[in-house]
């Protein structure tokens, strides 16, 4: 999760050999669909957001001895000027995952407050001119396409050198849009509870938002105490090799932490349902 357009996957499956009990997880429905091309009946593919699956699988009773979370946005979202997550692209201001949520960044952008849109520019994008950007798309607005975005952003700065002046603008319009973080952080505790005993957990992540999520996280369940649940295998993360960006230059900002499951951890029944209270996510469309 999330399996996108199967890249990850097909790797995995063919080492493992066993997609019967394997599940692909995806909220993209573009994305479903070319999963199920490509691997038909098997394995199990699911059409929501990993949080949600997760709840479900644990729900069910499901155990895993590996499970892969790459996090971020698929290459075809960027490619596809139609979705509205590329600045470089002409499109609409959607940027959705999940076509089917009422959510877009075309709502934020031109309904939210100038105060609503400095906080997710500031909390999502660590966006340093938040300030001056909300200001000039408030005075600004109607805002229409993602190009009109990225050159009111470019205008605030006048210019840029190495990075466009908008990526943070559109990470953290994004974020919001499809609550990322919040879906991250309550879904790690979900995936500790999937493992099996020394089942593997292993998270690609693209911001530092998300890597201090996930590392925080596996500090806080790891360490040499009597109710460590995690070991560490990745002391510091695992970055791509100068030939990898070389063919692939979205994956200079990967990173990759995984831990292994060392025990499990008593939990604390339901009284209705026998098992542990899985938190409700607010916020989702």
């Amino acid at each position: 999760m999330t399996a996108g357009y199967g890249g990850h996957a097909t790797a995995i499956l063919d080492k493992t050999g066993k997609p019967e009990y394997s599940v692909l997880v995806d909220r993209d429905l573009e994305a479903i669909k070319e999963l199920k091309k490509i691997f038909n009946s098997k394995p199990k593919i699911i059409h929501k957001d990993f949080y949600e699956a997760s709840k479900d699988l644990y729900l069910a009773d499901k155990k895993f001895d590996l499970i892969l979370a790459d996090l971020g946005v698929s290459s075809p979202h960027l490619n596809e000027g139609k979705r509205g997550f590329s600045f470089q692209q002409d499109g609409p201001l959607d940027m959705r995952m999940d076509q089917g949520q009422q959510l877009t960044a075309d709502t934020i952008i031109n309904s939210f407050s100038k105060e609503e849109i400095n906080h997710i520019l500031k909390a999502f994008g660590e966006e340093s001119k938040s300030d001056l950007i909300a200001d000039a798309i408030t005075k600004n607005r109607p805002i229409k396409s993602t190009t009109e975005l990225a050159a009111l952003v470019s205008a605030v700065y006048g210019g840029y050198s190495q990075h466009h002046p908008a990526t943070k603008t559109f990470q953290a319009f994004r974020i919001a849009v499809n609550n990322e973080l919040k879906l991250l952080t309550d879904s790690l505790p979900i995936w500790l509870k999937l493992l099996e005993p020394q089942g593997r957990l292993a998270i690609i992540s693209f911001q530092s938002l998300e890597d201090r999520i996930v590392k925080q996280f596996f500090a806080s369940h790891s360490g040499n105490r009597y109710d460590s649940q995690l070991k560490l295998l990745t002391k510091h993360p695992i970055r791509a090799g100068p030939i990898e960006v070389a063919h692939n230059p979205r994956a200079r900002s990967a990173k990759l932490r995984a831990a292994v499951k060392i025990k499990r951890k008593g939990v604390v029944s339901n009284a209705n349902t026998g098992k542990e209270q899985i938190p409700y996510v607010q916020g989702k469309s």
